[in-house]
């Protein structure tokens, strides 16, 4: 039997109007400490958020969630959050922000892979 290990995750959302409220989910973010992971998944559903808000500009939140990923990643073009520990990346990333890309509040599970968990979530939540 696999060893199961504490994660957190978060679900990306897409806000275009704060006011309003309402949202489309974009993408996951998990962390395991245990398995030293912190990976996004995310998908911009192009013709749903052109008919929910045909105003945003698709192009600039794909880079803003590239960014997410390049700093989940830790990648040298990730900017100073990348250089950040893991678990500092992770509590940045899912800091409540009142923009136009938002993060769900952060909720607990027991995982096997995380990998695995953050595809399942990803299908779950957002496709």
């Amino acid at each position: 039997m696999q060893e199961k290990h504490l994660f957190e995750y978060a679900v990306i959302r897409i806000v275009p109007r704060v006011e309003r409220e309402e949202f489309l989910n974009a993408g996951v973010i998990v962390y395991c400490a245990a398995q030293r992971f912190l990976q996004i998944q995310f998908k911009l559903d192009k013709e749903r958020l052109g008919i929910f808000a045909a105003e945003l500009d698709i192009l600039q939140l794909e880079k803003r969630l590239q960014a997410f990923e390049k700093i989940c990643a830790g990648a040298k073009d990730g900017g100073p959050i990348a250089t950040l520990s893991l678990p500092s990346r992770f509590r940045w990333l899912t800091a409540t922000r009142s923009t136009v890309v938002q993060i769900s509040s952060v909720h607990p599970g027991m995982c096997g892979a995380a990998s695995d968990t953050l595809n399942r979530l990803f299908l779950q939540l957002v496709n």
